[in-house]
């Protein structure tokens, strides 16, 4: 696959694409250029080698990598954290506190992984390598890690897509690597001028009230920028926020009335891409729209999530 150029988000953050899942501007890893160079989201392991790719574009070599930072331990964000790191030698993963063991002991959450990607599981995520936990680094609420002589990135913890997710505000630029928490960008749709951020309620700790609040607590923060995990960066903060938790409260909605009508995740999926369709046609967006390859696969995880949620 051609691997593109990092793309310079302001004097020291860049994006790479990680093509998770074979697709371009899915997921990204985000790249600190500061005195101790950081690196915010691996991808899964078949994302390292454009990783790799990206970082050697931008001149870095691997020798230089200081932090690997991981907004939560799902295989999409996380899961490339144990092959990368075999190749960083003076590397350090920073997690969650809820999120390390998972890393040392991946088994748990590869059989979680299974469960929902079944026989693609192997081409998307493997190999899962565990980390050890000399190279670890737990931050909670409220820890910050100086990373340069004027930047002191800050970890905020912000359950409500998994409960081991923190988000993390780099003061420097009063942005903030939100993960999954605050939704996803799709990035597909700029050049058609539309902007649309959707909710990541996925398995299994979904918790619609968290998120909430954490979709607050940003945006009391008076952000200049947000740096999602799928994709890239938004300069209207406070729109994505509003429009975020908006997205939200309709997914509950529609959850619950398929849970009431005893309905599975399937038809639920089915009914959340019809909205986004039905919103997308009135922004001039077409139905068979390269965005809807996404789209698709986001509401039926993100189903499966809600209609868990309802059952527990």
């Amino acid at each position: 696959m051609h691997q593109s150029k990092p793309i310079q988000l302001n004097e020291r953050i860049y994006l790479i694409d990680c093509y998770d899942l074979g697709v371009a501007e899915r997921t990204g890893t985000y790249v600190i250029q500061e005195e101790e160079l950081t690196i915010v989201e691996t991808g899964p392991s078949p994302s390292v080698k454009h990783v790799k790719k990206g970082l050697e574009l931008l001149g870095i070599s691997l020798e230089q990598v200081k932090y690997i930072i991981v907004t939560h331990i799902h295989l999409d964000h996380a899961g490339g954290a144990g092959l990368l790191l075999k190749e960083c030698p003076n590397a350090k993963v920073v997690v969650h506190p809820r999120g390390a063991r998972h890393l040392v002991e991946p088994e748990k959450l590869v059989a979680g992984a299974k469960a929902v990607y079944r026989e693609k599981f192997s081409q998307l995520f493997e190999p899962v390598i565990p980390v050890s936990e000399e190279r670890l680094i737990i931050k909670n609420e409220g820890d910050t890690l100086n990373i340069g002589p004027t930047c002191q990135l800050k970890f905020l913890d912000t359950p409500g897509h998994a409960k081991h997710h923190f988000s993390i505000y780099d003061p420097v630029s009063n942005g903030i690597f939100t993960g999954d928490t605050v939704g996803v960008r799709y990035e597909q749709l700029i050049p058609d001028g539309v902007h649309l951020f959707l909710p990541s309620t996925s398995p299994n700790q979904f918790d619609s009230d968290a998120m909430h609040r954490a979709i607050n607590r940003m945006q009391e923060m008076n952000l200049d920028f947000i740096y999602y995990g799928h994709y890239g960066m938004t300069n209207i903060p406070n729109e994505a926020l509003q429009q975020v938790s908006e997205w939200l409260d309709i997914f509950v909605r529609e959850a619950k009335a398929v849970h009431a009508e005893q309905k599975g995740y399937n038809e639920l999926a089915q009914r959340l891409v019809g909205i986004v369709k039905k919103y997308l046609r009135e922004q001039g967006i077409s139905d068979n729209h390269e965005v809807y390859r996404i789209i698709e696969l986001d509401m039926e995880v993100s189903a499966m999530g809600m209609i868990d949620f309802l059952t527990k």
